[in-house]
């Protein structure tokens, strides 16, 4: 009787956590056709570009690579992470919709110099 349980118990999670995992997919979605696109790089112990210059209720697409060790990017203000895996590619979409400048930053330890990594996202009207 103990099996059948579990084994239900097993199914039912796999399919909720399939239909979650597929829903937040399909909730983001690919990068609107109009978004621009931005690469930026990480590497011991910087970002570059270090200034992103974007537009109020734009979307940008941001496609971030490292070729060094892992990597974070994250976007307080504007409540957008990422973690930034050696040789692949993370995009993360941004849409400002307040005008300002505002701190991007690699919150993975990444080594000594880490807490100097940062940079700017001035949003413009």
């Amino acid at each position: 009787m103990r099996a059948p349980v579990v084994a239900v118990a097993a199914l039912t999670i796999g399919l909720c956590g399939g239909l979650g995992y597929g829903m937040a997919a399909w909730a983001q979605g690919p990068a609107p056709k109009q978004a621009r696109l931005i690469k930026v790089s990480a590497k011991k112990f910087e970002f570059s570009p270090r200034q992103l210059v974007l537009k109020k209720g734009e979307t940008v697409d941001v496609e971030l690579v490292t070729q060094d060790v892992v990597m974070g990017f994250n976007v307080p203000d504007m409540a957008a992470r990422a973690t930034i895996v050696p040789g692949q590619s993370v995009h993360v979409l941004l849409t400002p919709q307040k005008v300002g400048t505002f701190t991007f930053l690699c919150d993975v330890f990444c080594g000594s110099g880490h807490e100097e990594m940062d940079g700017t996202i001035m949003v413009t009207e």
